[in-house]
């Protein structure tokens, strides 16, 4: 009978290993589950980040050539459900909003169309476009420190809207000192036409859209090199 209680006790103790075994295996399957949930949502957050950094750069090289236009775009996109914006910027994504910024947008194409004029504002909203590619960017960065974003927003996204402001203004300077301002028209409808595809592609096809903004800056910032070589002689 001892026997008999020795061979039952040492099944008794397979059967408990079993079990804790059986119940280990379900642990480490649903941490490892888990545990791949989690770093799934991480990278998908992560892409999230940087597709709206992208897509607030390329808003701000389109305020370098139209300073309302990529906001009443973004506007747009924020009211249709195109975009999200991040937490302080949900304003732009308002009917008072889209209304104020569809109407500066008219102002403000139609004086780059008035001669002369059209490098008066060149001047004047210079500061204006820089501004406003940092609130393009700040209103896209969402999930990031306050300082990195803020660090984002003006060294990118007012970089480069004043890169891309500065080229114009440098080529239209260039075309109204060669042409008496005849052929600015031309130059104001290039850039309009500019600002909508960027802000178009912002929208549609970020990638793709920062790629040609990359080529867009290397040109303008080639323009403003051989405007200030031109200045230098002339001078």
């Amino acid at each position: 009978m001892q026997a008999d209680a020795a061979v039952e006790s040492d099944h008794r103790d397979d059967r408990d290993r079993d079990v804790e075994t059986g119940l280990r295996g379900v642990f480490v399957r649903e941490e490892s589950a888990a545990i791949q949930e989690i770093g799934y949502s991480v990278g998908r957050l992560e892409m999230s980040t940087v597709l709206g950094i992208i897509i607030g750069i390329c808003l701000s090289a389109a305020c370098g050539f139209r300073v309302f236009v990529p906001l009443l775009g973004l506007s747009i996109a924020a009211l249709s459900g195109r975009l999200e914006l991040s937490p302080g910027f949900e304003w732009i994504g308002t009917w008072p909003a889209l209304i104020a910024l569809a109407t500066a947008t008219v102002i403000e194409i139609g004086t780059y169309y008035i001669p002369w004029l059209d490098n008066v504002m060149d001047a004047l909203l210079a500061p204006a476009a820089v501004v406003a590619g940092v609130i393009a960017t700040a209103s896209m960065v969402d999930d990031v420190s306050p300082f990195l974003k803020w660090a984002l927003a003006i060294v990118a996204g007012g970089g480069v809207s004043a890169v891309v402001h500065g080229g114009t203004a440098a080529f239209r300077a260039g075309s109204s000192g060669t042409t008496g301002g005849s052929a600015n028209f031309l130059v104001a409808t290039l850039e309009l036409v500019g600002s909508v595809l960027i802000t178009i592609l912002a929208v549609v096809l970020p990638v793709l859209c920062l790629v040609a903004v990359i080529w867009i800056c290397y040109k303008m910032i080639a323009i403003m090199t051989r405007w200030r070589l031109i200045r230098r002689r002339a001078a």
